[in-house]
């Protein structure tokens, strides 16, 4: 009757309201996961070294195949890659994030030159461009994995992300909409503190498949910068 139980848990952790603990998370593994050495539309790293004056920030926004297409297509985005992020296991598998045992969500690592695309532009695209009052969903993807996450590696963009939700909050107030839920924090200080990138076949994922799954749809409600 294991697998039953199995089943049940998985079952339960996928409709779960929040993020496991660590206690209760999956250990994961010390080895990486190998991707490609480029981005397969920018032709640039996405494991570093990155150019000198580029940031990085870590976005999730529902699943991350159609959430990656939205942000490499964006002037001054350098690389992205699929990854997950801001939960506990490390170097987890993709099977293990769907269990919702591992904290993780799905997320897209951006880095970008700010003097091209400044941050502010950057965020009002992100949550453009999905739904961040659905809590631990994103439309039919339901789960921990799939909710909406502004991770940080700046003090600058933290306070930034901070004013751009608060200011996304009131016009979707206005237009009757649900309080924004988007997890907000210094990726550093986000419970394992890292990311760890996704499977080779996630990445650039709708290059690859150019009819593949992709939710994303833009909101209809403009974030004010």
């Amino acid at each position: 009757m294991g697998w039953l139980q199995d089943s049940i848990r998985t079952a339960a952790l996928r409709s779960a309201s929040t993020v496991i603990e660590k206690d209760s998370a999956l250990p994961g593994r010390t080895e990486s996961v190998p991707v490609a050495a480029a981005n397969i539309v920018t032709g640039n790293p996405m494991t570093g070294p990155y150019p000198e004056g580029h940031e990085v920030i870590v976005l999730g926004m529902g699943c991350f195949w159609g959430a990656e297409r939205v942000l490499w297509e964006l002037d001054g985005v350098w690389t992205t890659a699929a990854v997950y992020a801001g939960g506990w296991t490390p170097n987890p598998t993709y099977q293990e994030v769907c269990t919702g045992a591992t904290g993780h969500t799905e997320a897209v690592l951006v880095v970008f030159d700010p003097e091209a695309l400044p941050v502010e532009k950057l965020l009002a695209t992100y949550f453009e461009w999905h739904d961040p009052t659905q809590g631990m969903r994103q439309g039919n993807d339901v789960g921990t994995q799939y909710r909406s996450a502004v991770l940080t590696t700046t003090h600058e963009q933290l306070e930034t992300a901070r004013r751009i939700s608060a200011g996304y909050a009131d016009a979707l107030s206005a237009a009757g909409r649900g309080a924004v839920t988007t997890e907000i924090g210094m990726l550093e200080e986000v419970r394992a503190g890292t990311y760890y990138f996704a499977e080779d076949y996630h990445q650039q994922y709708l290059v690859k498949n150019p009819g593949g799954y992709d939710c994303h749809v833009r909101s209809g409600i403009a974030c004010p910068v």
